[in-house]
């Protein structure tokens, strides 16, 4: 009876550090009230607006870089509601394109759809950050699979958008995204 009651307590405490690490020690508890309104606001309508451009890698479910990337894009706004288009081009030579459609609420909130997100992404822009949870549809070459997903955006003190995303299945980390976002300068053209 004493090994069962030790495998029982074993357990309940390995179970209790596990939530208690991914609630409170990880890049998934991050909530938008730890960025209070100090330093460099975002600001979606100017940070993401006009020609800009990504650049960025993609790491793996073990932490190694699977792929990299640079991606074309451009933001315009009608009062409330943008449009953001992606042109992605990875090292492999594919591409990819993505149009996203912003909702920017009045207290901070951000509504996201685009034709890959499964039904309508939500997110909350406070102080520097912004955070977007959304599910992603992966292309049936890449398996057909749904991951969920959370974005990460922090307005650094030039402009530049820094991105952290990670994409998880059955809350198992499968991919991390770390990419910068800036303004195109006017003289710069944009990489072939």
């Amino acid at each position: 009876m004493d090994v069962l009651l030790y495998l029982f307590i074993g357990a309940a405490t390995v179970l209790a550090l596990t939530y208690l690490h991914r609630s409170k020690m990880t890049f998934i508890s991050q909530h938008p009230d730890d960025y209070d309104a100090h330093g460099h606001m975002l600001n979606l309508r100017e940070h993401l607006n006009g020609p800009l451009i990504c650049e960025g890698v993609l790491y793996g479910p073990l932490g190694k870089v699977s792929s990299r990337f640079v991606a074309d894009m451009n933001v315009t706004w009608d009062g409330n509601i943008g449009t953001m288009t992606e042109h992605f081009r990875y090292d492999d030579g594919s591409t990819q394109d993505r149009c996203w459609t912003l909702t920017l609420g009045n207290d901070g909130s951000v509504k996201a759809t685009a034709p890959d997100v499964v039904g309508e992404g939500s997110g909350m822009a406070k102080g520097h950050a912004l955070q977007l949870l959304y599910k992603l549809k992966l292309s049936d070459d890449a398996g057909g699979h749904v991951l969920d997903a959370v974005d990460w955006m922090y307005v650094v003190e030039n402009g530049s958008i820094m991105n952290r995303s990670q994409f998880r299945k059955f809350g198992i980390k499968v991919a991390e995204l770390v990419a910068t976002m800036r303004k195109v300068d006017a003289g710069v053209q944009k990489a072939a």
